[in-house]
């Protein structure tokens, strides 16, 4: 069996699209606002479903919500083979698979997915969305609202419970009512362990990596001034900058910097980068002032970034981590983590100072049945990303058959 859903969404252009200007008007290259997809754009591999409008768990609905999805493999006739992957941040649907035909860049997690590799499609039915608030065709800031104009400053604050519950939509309206796993890492590790809670019925093994049960004060103390620097720059509008013809790069750009740091260690920039200036760029020879080698990268992290995600999507899944908390009305994390059924697997980095192991540590001992693994790296927290072998070996594991039976 394999589950066809639509691929044409019926939601209106966006502004943007010429298509909304009506027949006979003069052809107008669209401005790009932002590296958010966009209604007219092409879809690639993605799919979408309408789920209707979504309860936010701070109150009020958002009307009209669209998900956008992809899969991989073919569901069997017990419909007990689907793997549900969470992405981070600034990933999307896009698991893996080339740039192009609709997709800014490839997949984020190229070696997971595939025959012979650690989840092999002739087993598994995988299904990855776009998270809700993201800006690859789920709704988000950039996405039509009901009077056909951009969300913008208008979204709403969306919490992490509100992204699992348009995924738990979701497969309800594709007939998946059960998971053989869930994955994710970082803020999709998030999404995995708030899914093992809130539908312990429906997931069966979980795997999280490099993440948390609990945003702590610190990460949401680095999640504040990349805020502030995306609300700052003058181009952000307010939040309405789609229909002004640029966006804030540079907020965003100081964001993804900001953050980029905490995602790798001061030894890996130390032994890649030392105090090297770029090349040609000494900054105690050049005029203008020259740049070192380790300011070059974080430039060019920021500047990739902003080509490919939207501003506004970034201040939305940023807070929605920073809202993180399994135990917030349930009786604290403790008495949460009690109603996971799931074989959960628990992964941290060594190296990683933004979710650091005592977090996973945490995790993995309020867990009724969690095995604990540890990827080693000089990456830091973006090791559960770039240790593709260690990654996969862990994932082979946990959906080994007879894991379930066996984690203690």
């Amino acid at each position: 069996m394999t589950v066809t859903p639509h691929r044409q969404s019926t939601r209106r252009p966006h502004p943007a699209d010429p298509c909304a200007r009506g027949a006979g008007a003069a052809p107008v290259e669209p401005a790009r606002p932002s590296g958010a997809w966009f209604e007219g754009d092409p879809v690639g591999r993605r799919q979408f479903v309408d789920i209707g409008d979504l309860e936010l768990e701070r109150g009020g609905v958002l009307p009209d919500v669209r998900v956008a999805f992809e899969t991989w493999g073919t569901l069997n006739e017990a419909a007990d083979n689907v793997i549900l992957i969470e992405h981070a941040l600034t990933g999307d649907s896009h698991v893996v698979g080339e740039a192009g035909n609709g997709h800014a860049s490839p997949g984020w997690w190229q070696g997971l997915i595939g025959p012979g590799r650690p989840i092999d499609a002739a087993d598994w039915f995988v299904v990855a969305t776009n998270v809700l608030g993201g800006c690859q065709g789920t709704t988000g800031p950039a996405s039509a609202a009901p009077d056909g104009r951009a969300w913008g400053s208008r979204f709403p604050y969306v919490t992490v419970r509100d992204q699992v519950r348009a995924e738990a939509l979701l497969l309800d309206r594709l007939g998946l009512q059960s998971l053989a796993a869930v994955i994710g890492g970082s803020m999709g590790g998030m999404r995995a362990i708030e899914w093992a809670v809130t539908h312990p019925e429906r997931v069966e093994r979980c795997v999280v990596l490099a993440s948390t049960a609990y945003a702590t004060a610190e990460q949401i103390a680095w999640c504040q001034p990349q805020l502030l620097a995306i609300r700052s720059d003058p181009a952000f509008a307010g939040g309405d900058y789609y229909a002004t013809g640029s966006s804030p790069e540079t907020g965003l750009g100081l964001a993804r910097r900001i953050a980029h740091i905490t995602y790798r260690t001061e030894t890996e920039l130390a032994d890649r980068f030392g105090r090297r200036p770029q090349l040609g760029e000494d900054p105690l020879a050049s005029d203008p002032r020259g740049r070192f080698a380790v300011e070059s990268y974080l430039d060019h992290h920021a500047g990739k970034l902003a080509r490919r995600f939207d501003a506004n999507s970034y201040l939305v899944l940023t807070e929605a981590m920073n809202s993180h908390d399994v135990g917030r009305d349930r009786g604290g994390v403790e008495a949460a983590l009690a109603r996971v059924r799931a074989a959960c697997t628990i992964v941290s980095v060594d190296s990683d100072r933004l979710y650091p192991p005592r977090l996973s540590d945490e995790l993995h001992e309020g867990l009724p049945v969690s095995s604990r693994a540890h990827i080693v790296s000089d990456f830091g927290h973006d090791g559960f990303l770039i240790e593709e072998e260690q990654v996969g070996r862990i994932i082979r594991d946990a959906l080994d058959p007879s894991a379930a039976a066996s984690v203690a």
